[in-house]
């Protein structure tokens, strides 16, 4: 069971950045792809960003490439989610989960375990 404890939310101004994190309760986390996903009120789960294990190698959703870029750091079980110039619509509770059977992916059906969320909050 993996354990996934999400961090970094808040309040920002639009055009403002917030670095998100996302802490894993196992050793094993350097196996497994790792994403970030978020989930506005009223509208589905969206898919934001992910990274292969190794960190060689990432995907970014169309409205969040250039401006978030996704990392992370095996010997601290954390990945990361720096998010620049953000904007209003970025506003969304962002959940982090880990992919233990199959490489980075933009389907949350890929995913096994899950984060709780951390509310980000972008004001206009």
């Amino acid at each position: 069971q993996v354990q996934l404890v999400e961090s970094g939310g808040g309040l920002v101004q639009a055009g403002g950045s917030l670095r998100l994190s996302c802490a894993a309760s196992e050793r094993t986390f350097s196996n497994y792809a790792m994403g970030w996903f978020r989930q506005a009120p009223g509208k589905e789960r969206e898919f934001v960003a992910a990274i292969s294990w190794s960190g060689g190698g990432a995907i970014y959703a169309d409205s969040v490439k250039g401006r978030f870029t996704i990392s992370r750091d095996n010997a601290k079980n954390t990945v990361y989610l720096q998010m620049n110039s953000l904007r209003p619509e970025d506003t969304a509770v962002y959940y982090c989960a880990a992919a233990t059977r199959s490489t980075y992916s933009r389907s949350y059906r890929e995913y096994d375990y899950w984060g709780q969320g951390t509310q980000v909050t972008v004001s206009s």
